[in-house]
């Protein structure tokens, strides 16, 4: 990759950082390219160089954040541990991801009204096989006899339906804070595979 190839990618990282902050405060709907271009002291015609279109954008920055929270549950199943261990360290990380990021997060819930069709099959696979990290722990602790599921998958589907629906309804100021939702959802999950 030459010199201005990666000038290039350094000024589209920079722009997707600042896109993801602006989408936190404002969310999806109110995050708009001239807030984040006025962040960048850029202009609005300037960050269309970068990106065409909102959409585009928004699709990188859901992609950027979807694969920091796959790298995260690959390095806890690579740790190492009981399936009760890795399982509840991968729920605690899901769990970071659906309040931190909780604006892009939502976008995993319903990406067809987000994404256009060329964009809808790398989100899809990649969401595939984020779930897919899942399935392994599930099976791991099958094999091992920790998990007593007879349906793995609908199992899986429980867990992450759950989980995905926390950035609906958490708030920061609410009975539980984050650490004891975690540890709560950790001990309600293990229950449905045990």
């Amino acid at each position: 990759m030459n010199f201005s190839e990666r000038k290039l990618l350094a000024k589209k990282d920079q722009i997707v950082s600042t896109a993801i902050s602006v989408i936190k405060r404002r969310g999806y709907e109110g995050a708009t390219m001239e807030e984040i271009a006025a962040e960048l002291l850029m202009t609005k015609g300037s960050l269309y160089y970068y990106f065409k279109s909102k959409g585009e954008l928004m699709y990188h920055c859901y992609n950027f954040v979807l694969s920091q929270a796959t790298e995260a549950l690959e390095v806890e199943l690579q740790r190492g541990g009981t399936a009760e261990e890795i399982l509840r360290n991968m729920i605690a990380k899901h769990i970071d991801y659906a309040i931190d990021e909780k604006e892009t997060f939502n976008l995993i819930i319903e990406p067809k009204r987000t994404f256009d069709q060329e964009q809808l099959e790398p989100v899809l696979q990649l969401r595939k096989y984020y779930a897919g990290l899942f399935d392994e722990i599930i099976t791991i602790g099958i094999e091992s006899q920790e998990f007593h599921v007879k349906e793995p998958l609908i199992a899986r589907m429980m867990i992450l339906g759950a989980m995905n629906w926390i950035q609906q309804w958490y708030q920061t100021n609410g009975r539980m804070d984050k650490a004891q939702l975690q540890e709560t959802f950790s001990e309600y999950i293990l229950k449905i595979l045990k």
